[in-house]
């Protein structure tokens, strides 16, 4: 019996992320990824400095109705994951590492929103932290996700 070699594996190529159109174009390009998308979430600002997105409540809630606290986690990771891998050196793939929430508040309809923002963006690690509000701007999440810098082979 013999191995068969492993497939090559190559970075994802992001356009350059000063360009104003070149976050959305990186979330056109790779998408959100299948639980993002069953769970609703829409981009509606990606760049350098922050990334915004939206996610329903409706779908989303734990039996008391309140938008499930796990929901919170996915959008802040989806939000953080894929800024670390926008901003990732060439050649490299981010890989989350933690991840906490801290919940304050409870959504039960509408949208939610999450801001993304990097608080370091180091050559091995990455901390992003993400608020997440309701329609009425309350908060009621903070999401911090740390990422760690992976060299492709």
């Amino acid at each position: 019996m013999t191995d068969s070699p492993a497939p090559e594996t190559t970075a994802p190529q992001s356009p350059a992320p000063g360009s104003p159109t070149a976050g959305l174009e990186y979330i056109r390009e790779r998408g959100l990824g299948a639980l993002a998308d069953r769970m609703g979430i829409e981009v509606v600002e990606f760049g350098r400095d922050r990334a915004v997105a939206t996610m329903p409540v409706a779908g989303n809630t734990q039996p008391v109705m309140l938008l499930h606290g796990g929901a919170y986690v996915v959008l802040g990771e989806t939000l953080g994951s894929m800024h670390a891998n926008f901003m990732a050196p060439e050649g490299h793939v981010a890989v989350g590492v933690d991840i906490n929430a801290t919940h304050t508040g409870s959504a039960t309809s509408g949208l939610v929103t999450g801001v993304c923002t990097p608080i370091k963006l180091g050559r091995s690690i990455t901390v992003h932290e993400i608020v997440v509000s309701d329609e009425q701007g309350r908060r009621c999440s903070t999401v911090r996700i740390t990422n760690f810098y992976k060299q492709l082979r």
